[in-house]
């Protein structure tokens, strides 16, 4: 992976080299999920189920992203959501979805980041 693309992953929240790791160093693979990443379901159906009051919905979704975001070594969701699951898991649902705006805020600057990376490609 070159210096740039590296450059780029990182400033939106990625690990670049954990990232590469976990895919081999195959950097078609690894791009390939990405792209995947921004058509997951996921952050929508945290965001409805919060917004609507569904809290175990909401527990399921955020616990389904956070290993999405794992996976993908997108280490600054990966951790706000450790912390909201565990919000949930505590039965503070309150202090859980006034997550969402840095949450939100996060996702979308992934979203942004990837979209550009993939069509620099």
């Amino acid at each position: 992976m070159d210096h740039t693309r590296k450059k780029q992953l990182e400033e939106i929240g990625i690990d670049a080299d954990s990232l590469l790791d976990r895919f081999m160093g195959n950097e078609g693979i690894l791009l390939r999920f990405l792209k995947k990443f921004l058509n997951d379901g996921n952050y929508e159906r945290l965001r409805t189920a919060a917004e609507s009051g569904d809290m175990e919905e909401a527990l399921a979704a955020s616990h389904t992203l956070k290993g999405v975001a794992g996976n993908l070594s997108m280490t600054r969701l990966y951790d706000l959501l450790t912390c909201q699951v565990q919000l949930f898991r505590d039965e503070k649902p309150e202090e859980a979805v006034c997550m969402m705006d840095e949450i939100t805020s996060v996702y979308e600057s992934l979203i942004k980041g990837i979209t550009n990376i993939i069509q620099d490609i």
